[in-house]
């Protein structure tokens, strides 16, 4: 493969191990050449539309060869299943970490600070300055997480259970977190000038857990319009954000040589929506395509696929992922407004063909968050969960402790986290829980501490959890408004999730990789209080026929249990393991 540097792996209990660099055929980068930019016209003044008229277009990359190709037939055809791994993990961490943890402002900083009205830019102007002279640029220059300990904090994930970790590679503020190829705003080049995904891989392998990584950097297009404003009000009103920068202005600056287009992207507040997008929404509201901009969507596109080629040949990850609202990216609508390519299914049938080339089989997926079900791809989406068993395709539900990204005032709580787990297992799910660091990759003692409670439940209940797979319903109990089971709520998990109050009577059920079937109470009850189980009453039909024993997961002692045509009733005991957030039984 032309324009790529390989790395040479070395395998080691079924694991890749970095060794060094192996020249292939060609060891140089091509740089992308910056295509030809039309004269910008009036802000508004543009429709964006024609999505749905607009042929999808093929990126024109080399790749691996082997069986898949770049289409989602060749794709779905080839793909062997997802690996049972995953099922076997159940629950990760999301190292969701990165510059925009600097404001400590919570996510999207890097676009926030740009926006007058926003607590980011305010405090923004407090720590940093004046968005027109010290802007996001800036940020990456002096960002230096100095106390980031990849090795140590992979430790204390799998100590909490985890089995695998989210690795964040590039998020929307488009700067990628190793020593990229195609990309120079990198944390090689600049700020910290450490191959962060190097150091966590390492990790990864060195304690044998799986990890993957993760990309956000479709749409920074549209999402970076923020720093082409300025501000409306005050001393500084008119004068432009340094988004509006040219690579010219940077000589004899700390960045000379490297172009703001390439960290900013273009103004394109051209097209109706997005100016006001950057300010008051999460996408543009109406799919379209940057028709004037046709040779930069080509170039941008590419671009984008070639720095996950970059990382899938060099990191050698268990899996890829890939952010949005929408089908896939470069959809021409939602997360992938602006263009319609094939960028997707070409990084895909190169990470496959590549994974099938090193390891000899395919045993990697990719993560496109809220695909339809599709042999090949993983689903995943944020926060909130479906009211029903979902077995049509592996999926995980992702969400932050607090935020995506380091603020003040996160509540801390194990019981949140271990509840988040056993909601996503039981509706045949997986769960991935990011653990907000410090700007300086330090963990709170709080963090520290709660991982530790997780860890302590995981030890006890995991049977209930790894390798499980959903029952005949997912569980029993007091119901919402609309007769749904009532479930925590949406959002990244604070006081609410904390302070949701379930009942002795709400249970949640898998069936472990025994073949048992684990009864989860989601409250801890009281000694002497009696349980009862509906759906395992005498007679029904989604119940077994005989049920031999009852056995509650860290008592070591016999349970006083008894069928009826009403439920399975239990006695709870003398339960000695602390103040745990749920009980598990294991009945068979």
């Amino acid at each position: 493969m032309k324009s790529l540097i390989i790395k040479k792996f070395l395998t080691v209990n079924g694991f890749a191990t970095i060794l060094g660099t192996l020249a292939l055929t060609a060891v140089a980068v091509e740089p992308l050449t910056f295509p030809d930019l039309p004269k910008p016209l009036p802000i508004e003044s543009q429709p964006l539309e024609g999505a749905e008229d607009f042929n999808e277009e093929v990126v024109d990359l080399d790749i691996t060869p082997g069986p898949f190709k770049p289409n989602w037939e060749s794709i779905e055809s080839n793909y062997p299943g997802s690996p049972e791994w995953l099922r076997d993990a159940k629950f990760g961490i999301w190292v969701h970490f990165g510059p925009q943890s600097a404001g400590e402002s919570g996510d999207w900083y890097a676009r926030n600070l740009y926006k007058e009205e926003h607590h980011a830019y305010k405090n923004h102007l407090e720590r940093y300055g004046h968005p027109s002279e010290v802007g996001y640029k800036d940020v990456l220059h002096t960002w230096n997480p100095d106390k980031l300990d990849p090795a140590y904090l992979t430790g204390l994930y799998k100590k909490a259970g985890a089995r695998f970790l989210m690795i964040q590679g590039v998020h929307h503020d488009n700067y990628d977190l190793w020593d990229s190829q195609y990309h120079p705003w990198n944390s090689v080049n600049i700020g910290p000038k450490r191959d962060f995904l190097k150091e966590w891989s390492v990790a990864c392998r060195e304690n044998d857990m799986h990890y993957g990584v993760t990309f956000h950097h479709e749409y920074t297009w549209w999402w970076w319009q923020t720093a082409f404003g300025a501000d409306k009000e005050g001393d500084k009103a008119g004068v432009p954000y340094d988004g509006n920068l040219t690579l010219e202005d940077g000589k004899g600056k700390w960045w000379e040589g490297y172009d703001p287009r390439l960290l900013y992207g273009i103004d394109l507040r051209e097209y109706a929506s997005v100016e006001q997008n950057a300010h008051t929404g999460w996408t543009p509201p109406k799919p379209g395509i940057f028709l004037r901009h046709l040779d930069y969507a080509r170039w941008y596109a590419k671009q984008w696929a070639l720095r996950i080629i970059d990382v899938v040949h060099n990191y050698d990850p268990d899996f890829i992922y890939t952010d949005g609202t929408v089908e896939g990216p470069f959809t021409g609508n939602g997360t992938g407004t602006g263009y319609k390519c094939n960028a997707m299914q070409t990084v895909m049938a190169d990470y496959y063909n590549n994974t099938l080339k090193n390891r000899g089989k395919v045993d990697t997926f990719s993560i496109i968050k809220f695909r339809h079900p599709t042999n090949g791809a993983v689903n995943t989406a944020e926060f909130a969960f479906p009211d029903s068993i979902n077995s049509s395709q592996p999926w995980i539900r992702e969400a932050p402790v607090g935020d995506w990204f380091y603020a003040p005032g996160f509540v801390y709580d194990s019981g949140m986290m271990i509840r988040f787990i056993i909601e996503s297992v039981c509706r045949d799910g997986n769960a991935a829980l990011n653990i907000c660091l410090r700007p300086d990759g330090s963990i709170d003692p709080e963090c520290v501490k709660m991982l530790e409670e997780v860890g302590d439940w995981m030890a006890v209940n995991g049977e209930a959890v790894y390798g499980s797979h959903a029952w005949n319903v997912l569980g029993e109990g007091n119901l919402d408004d609309n007769g749904n089971l009532r479930k925590l709520p949406g959002g990244g998990l604070g006081r609410g999730h904390a302070d949701f109050k379930f009942e002795k009577n709400d249970f949640r059920f898998t069936v472990g990789k025994d073949n048992s079937l684990y009864a989860f109470c989601m409250v801890k009850p009281e000694t002497g209080e009696r349980l009862l189980i509906k759906s395992l009453s005498m007679g029904n039909d989604i119940a077994p026929d005989k049920i031999s024993s009852v056995k509650l997961l860290g008592y070591d002692g016999d349970l006083t249990w008894n069928r009826t045509k009403d439920g399975l009733e239990i006695k709870f005991p003398d339960y000695p393991s602390g103040s745990p957030s749920a009980v598990t039984f294991r009945i068979n």
